[in-house]
């Protein structure tokens, strides 16, 4: 379930038809427009891009097929 809410004068107003009980409590979290990666992370993330990109060009790939075989094997 996905609820939207304002802020008017400091207080977040919902305004969202919902079949919740009454006196349900929700918590709501603000969306993010970025990421939760700190640099670090993020530094991580794109070297392990760099080197799945230098992997796909030297050839050095699994069919996807196989992979899901293996895992439903188990």
């Amino acid at each position: 379930m996905t609820l939207k809410a304002r802020v008017k004068a400091g207080r977040l107003v919902v305004d969202e038809p919902t079949d919740l009980p009454e006196g349900t409590e929700v918590e709501l979290l603000p969306l993010d427009p970025g990421d939760w990666l700190d640099d670090e992370d993020r530094a991580a993330l794109h070297k392990a891009l760099r080197e799945s990109e230098a992997d796909v060009k030297a050839g050095r790939l699994v069919d996807a097929d196989v992979i899901l075989r293996e895992l439903r094997s188990r």
